[in-house]
């Protein structure tokens, strides 16, 4: 069993969908895309953003660890359980968006992954083509990769699927004649600095206005640095994963946030599975956090 490097396992099939989710709380007036009756059965009710919108999807242990550490690079699984609905869920996320953002460790850690609804649960593909249609959105999410530095794994695979790489001067120049033919270089900064900001407003101006992040923490910590993460879907998974010696890293890496700049969310879903948590979480606007600048260094 494989897994993506949020910690969401992949892999494995059903025949059927899942047992429905349990809804437990939706704040009202929310958006909706209205799923297609065969999603929103298993969901357990609709779903769907104000757009533009950044939204992140995770999975955690309940003591907040959402890796195991370089020496297990896919190591999501073991946090995840293989839980077939946490597949679903990722699944139904990437079916509503444009495209996919994750950082170049991202792309590192999960070597043969693709990030497509149906790689993740393929028993479902015919009801997130009806999703992505009813969107008028393409067959497939843009899987957009970040690098400042232009350090990629050139060989991945779901790199020689129509991929998009921002990155800066320096990094276009790094990876000149070595990205597979279908994928495509954005400059989107100079020198070593790449804004978050910036790549966002590359891929505002190609029409992607659903962008699904699935991190790495670093990653999300740049989003949350200059205020840009709206919604964060969050799974708890049943799990006590513990700390050593290990690096273990948390929902966030490379910005400390508590107590000076506190980044406030609210509640607005809550389903349950067994004793799984699935949450949704909208960011509050927080003044303390416009204009700084998050310099990526991937």
């Amino acid at each position: 069993m494989a897994e993506d490097s949020t910690g969401h396992s992949v892999g494995g099939t059903q025949t059927a969908f899942l047992e429905p989710l349990e809804l437990l709380y939706e704040e009202a007036g929310q958006p909706r895309f209205d799923l297609p009756p065969a999603l929103a059965t298993a969901y357990g009710g609709d779903l769907g953003f104000a757009l533009p919108c950044v939204y992140a999807n995770f999975v955690t242990s309940i003591d907040g660890v959402v890796a195991l550490g370089p020496e297990y690079p896919s190591s999501g699984s073991a946090i995840s359980g293989r839980e077939p609905t946490d597949r679903f869920v990722m699944g139904v996320l990437r079916a509503c968006a444009d495209a996919v953002l994750i950082g170049a460790g991202t792309l590192r850690a999960t070597p043969g992954h693709q990030w497509t609804p149906d790689h993740v649960c393929p028993q479902a593909a015919p009801a997130f083509a009806e999703l992505r249609r009813n969107l008028r959105r393409a067959a497939q999410p843009k899987l957009v990769v970040v690098t400042a530095s232009g350090d990629l794994p050139t060989e991945h695979p779901a790199l020689k699927s129509d991929a998009l790489v921002a990155t800066t001067v320096e990094g276009a120049r790094r990876l000149e004649g070595r990205l597979p033919p279908a994928s495509t270089t954005l400059t989107a900064g100079e020198g070593s600095v790449l804004r978050m900001a910036d790549v966002l407003a590359v891929l505002h101006a190609r029409g992607h206005t659903a962008v699904l992040t699935e991190g790495g923490p670093h990653l999300i910590g740049n989003l949350l640095r200059e205020g840009l993460l709206d919604e964060l879907f969050l799974t708890t998974s049943p799990v006590l994963a513990g700390r050593a010696e290990t690096s273990r890293p948390g929902l966030i890496t490379g910005l400390e946030l508590l107590p000076k700049q506190p980044a406030w969310a609210d509640l607005i879903s809550a389903r349950r599975r067994d004793s799984y948590l699935f949450l949704r979480y909208r960011l509050r606007s927080s003044g303390a956090r416009v204009g700084l600048r998050s310099e990526v260094a991937m």
